[in-house]
């Protein structure tokens, strides 16, 4: 048995996502290889991509000044934010004065309109009782227009 059986028999006896996940990282570390190869040569084994791995990580960390410097704008943004709850309340308060505004004239369209219709069903009335006793119409025709007064 050769080397190449093996090697069949044990990734035969993988689940097919599993080889393929093997495979897709071997040919991944295959393409990071030649990348590094051609750009570094030799050193590349040797080293890696970068030598300077360690220090580019610690450079890039924050200093106390940087830490001192996010601390003043969190508690400036802090404050802000606290502006802006106390310009949402306050207009909350202005929308509900507003709402209440609202349902006044609600109140008030109401009463106008049903002012309004019951001048004109008492108009309509007493115009009818004219034509009734100008002849226009008979007592059966203000029958009619009486009801549907009263239905308005």
């Amino acid at each position: 048995m050769t080397a190449w059986d093996m090697l069949n028999n044990i990734v035969n006896g993988f689940p097919y996502i599993v080889t393929a996940l093997f495979s897709l990282a071997a040919l991944t570390g295959v393409v990071l290889f030649i990348a590094g190869f051609t750009r570094r040569g030799v050193d590349f084994i040797k080293h890696g991509f970068s030598q300077n791995f360690g220090y580019d990580l610690l450079s890039k960390l924050a200093t106390k000044d940087d830490i001192a410097k996010l601390d003043s704008e969190i508690s400036g943004m802090k404050t802000e934010i606290s502006g802006i709850k106390t310009e949402i309340s306050g207009m909350k308060t202005e929308i509900s004065g507003i709402k209440i505004e609202i349902d006044g004239i609600k109140s008030e369209l109401a009463f106008i309109k049903v002012n309004h219709f019951g001048h004109l069903k008492n108009y309509l009335g007493v115009l009818n009782g004219i034509l009734l006793d100008r002849g226009v119409i008979d007592n059966e025709g203000r029958a009619r227009l009486d009801n549907e007064i009263r239905c308005m």
